[in-house]
C-alpha cells in the first residue's frame, strides 16, 4: 500500500479505538452501579413519605383522643392520635370533646329570675350527652371503663354520697369529666320544700364542689328529677345556669326511653354510680353506636366554664 495512504488512515484507526474504550468503561460503570446495594425503606423515608391514599383500616380507625385536623393523605395510627393534645376551646378554657363541631343550640338565659330546664338538647347534630349521678359506688374500674370508650361525662354528685371520700372523684375531673350539683342531702322531696331550704341545699353543694374540685358547678339536677319554680329561682340565686333532667336512662343493664325506642340526637342520658355500672355503660355505648351518635360533654356543647 502506498505510504501516503497509510498516513491518512492511521489517525482514524486510533480514534475508533479510543471511542470503543470509552464506551466499554461507561458500560462497566453502569453495571457496577446497578448491581450495588439499593436504598433501604428507612433511607427512602428520610427523603419523604410515599404519596398514597390511606388503607381502609386506617380510614375507619377511631383514634383516642379524636383529633379534628389530620393531613388528607397521612396514615396515622390510633396510638399516634392518643399522644396528641385535644384542641382547647377558647370559650371554656379547657380541652373539649367537640372535635371541631359547631353547636347549633345556645343555652337559654335566666329569665324572670329562674334558670331554664333542659331535658334534652334540641339539635339535628348527631350528638348525645352522658350524665352520671350520686357517687355512692366508688371504683377506679368505672373511670377506666369511661376512658376505654373515650367518654367524658357530667357527674351530678350529692354530698350525702361523697362526704365519706370527697377526694375520690378528683381522678374523674383530672381525666376531663366535670362535676355538677345534685344537692347536699339528696332529698327526693326537695321540690316540695320551701325556697330557703332548696337554696341551702343547692348553694351548699356548690360550695362543697368549689372547695373540693376547684370549680363551681353550673348545672343542677334535682334528686329524682322533679323541680319547681322556687327551685329554678334558688338555682339561679346560687349562680347556676340551668336545671338538667333527662329523657333516656341506662338502667339495670339496659336502656329506658321516655320518648321513642332508641337514642335521638341531643338526648341527655342518665346513669348512676351503681354496682351494675359496667353493664349500664355497655348498654349506653351499644345504643349510642346503633344511633350513630357522638358522645359530647354537655358543658362543651353549651360552652359553659
Amino acid at each position: 500500500m502506498p505510504r501516503h495512504l497509510r498516513r491518512t488512515r492511521r489517525p482514524f484507526r486510533w480514534i475508533a479505538l479510543a471511542v470503543a474504550s470509552t464506551v466499554a468503561v461507561a458500560l462497566a460503570a453502569v453495571g457496577l452501579w446497578l448491581s450495588g446495594p439499593q436504598p433501604t425503606t428507612a433511607e427512602v423515608s428520610k427523603v419523604g413519605p410515599a404519596r398514597h391514599s390511606p388503607s381502609p383500616a386506617t380510614r375507619n380507625a377511631t383514634p383516642k383522643p379524636v383529633i379534628s385536623v389530620r393531613p388528607p393523605e397521612a396514615t396515622v395510627s390510633a396510638g399516634t392520635f392518643a399522644s396528641l393534645k385535644p384542641t382547647t376551646n377558647p370559650a371554656t378554657g379547657r380541652a373539649d370533646t367537640l372535635d371541631g363541631l359547631v353547636p347549633d343550640f345556645a343555652l337559654p338565659p335566666i329569665e324572670n329570675g329562674m334558670v331554664p330546664v333542659l331535658t334534652r338538647i334540641p339539635t339535628e347534630q348527631k350528638v348525645v350527652f352522658l350524665t352520671i349521678d350520686d357517687g355512692a359506688i366508688k371504683r377506679a374500674s368505672d373511670l377506666a371503663l369511661l376512658q376505654e370508650h373515650g367518654i367524658k361525662a357530667s357527674l351530678f354528685l350529692a354530698n350525702a354520697f361523697i362526704s365519706n371520700e370527697p377526694n375520690f372523684f378528683k381522678s374523674y375531673t383530672a381525666a376531663g369529666n366535670l362535676v355538677e350539683d345534685h344537692s347536699l342531702s339528696h332529698n327526693l322531696a326537695l321540690a316540695s320544700l320551701g325556697y330557703a331550704q332548696q337554696k341551702a341545699e343547692i348553694c351548699g353543694m356548690a360550695d362543697v364542689e368549689k372547695k373540693t374540685f376547684g370549680r363551681r358547678p353550673v348545672f343542677f339536677r334535682p334528686p329524682g328529677g322533679p323541680y319547681s319554680s322556687s327551685m329554678r329561682q334558688a338555682a339561679a340565686d346560687c349562680g347556676l345556669k340551668a336545671i338538667v333532667d333527662w329523657e333516656a336512662k341506662a338502667n339495670a343493664g339496659g336502656m329506658d326511653y321516655q320518648v321513642g325506642h332508641g337514642l335521638r340526637p341531643g338526648d341527655i342520658v342518665l346513669m348512676h354510680f351503681r354496682p351494675e355500672f359496667a353493664a349500664d355503660l355497655n348498654a349506653f355505648v351499644a345504643a349510642q353506636k346503633a344511633a350513630g351518635l357522638k358522645v359530647v360533654l354537655l358543658e362543651d356543647y353549651l360552652a359553659v366554664k
